[in-house]
């Protein structure tokens, strides 16, 4: 299995990074966490094969993990020529987000040649989402856009968690324990702020979770202007890690 940070940068473009996007890449599926405005441009300079892509796990609906879907689909059908099947699933609210972010996006453009479903998720249970096990974590960042989600994927025997947008929250102990790779927001290296992750606090608690493998993601200028006092791996766009 092969992760790739597609885009790993918050909302403003801190570094010159894009919106957060992961491409995962196994055996036997082929699919995105989350997919922000500028997630498209990105994926095209990777030559990333859209068509192959089965599903999209979108965390909340803020624009640089939402935004960039319309371009996604109107790519599929107009480009790509899309005929397979594609599912985007994510929190409850998934339907209601979806039809708002297109009607302002792309006006009338929803007659598809493809099926297209839209799961929305079961916070209390595993999913069963296209050969995946997926666990959502409901956590610390903004429930104005409904419940925002943290991941814990299962596939190929491996398990991946991803944080989402957060601050700190005891539930990330549980979706994270012992993940083969736990890919953690980071937007701040000392000062403890809303909705968000810092260093300071995760040092406390990363070795409770145990995970196998961390990686730093969704950092601000703060975070990356001290990158070299960091001990924890960084993302970075287009780099790509194996399972």
């Amino acid at each position: 299995m092969r992760l790739q940070f597609v885009g790993c940068g918050d909302a403003f473009g801190s570094g010159g990074r894009f919106n957060t996007c992961f491409h995962v890449h196994s055996n036997n599926l082929d699919f995105l966490i989350d997919c922000g405005a500028s997630s498209l441009v990105a994926m095209k300079g990777l030559k990333i094969d859209r068509n192959a892509i089965d599903l999209i796990l979108i965390t909340h609906f803020h624009l640089d993990h939402f935004g960039g879907i319309p371009f996604f689909i109107l790519d599929a059908q107009l480009v790509v020529k899309r005929t397979r099947p594609l599912i985007i699933a994510g929190p409850p609210g998934l339907n209601d987000w979806f039809n708002r972010l297109f009607a302002v996006a792309f006006p009338g453009e929803r007659k598809l040649s493809f099926d297209l479903r839209l799961q929305e998720l079961d916070i209390r249970s595993r999913n069963q989402i296209a050969g995946l096990e997926v666990t959502p974590f409901h956590v610390k960042h903004d429930d104005k856009v409904g419940p925002c989600l943290a991941y814990r994927i299962e596939l190929d025997e491996k398990i991946i968690c991803y944080s989402g947008d957060t601050e700190w929250t005891d539930v990330l102990l549980k979706a994270a324990h012992g993940a083969d790779l736990f890919i953690c927001e980071c937007y701040m290296f000392d000062k403890v702020v809303r909705a968000h992750l810092s260093l300071s606090t995760l040092v406390e608690k990363l070795p409770a979770i145990g995970a196998k493998r961390v990686i730093l993601t969704h950092m601000s200028d703060d975070m990356l202007s001290r990158a070299d006092e960091i001990k924890w791996e960084l993302a970075e766009d287009s780099r790509a890690v194996s399972l």
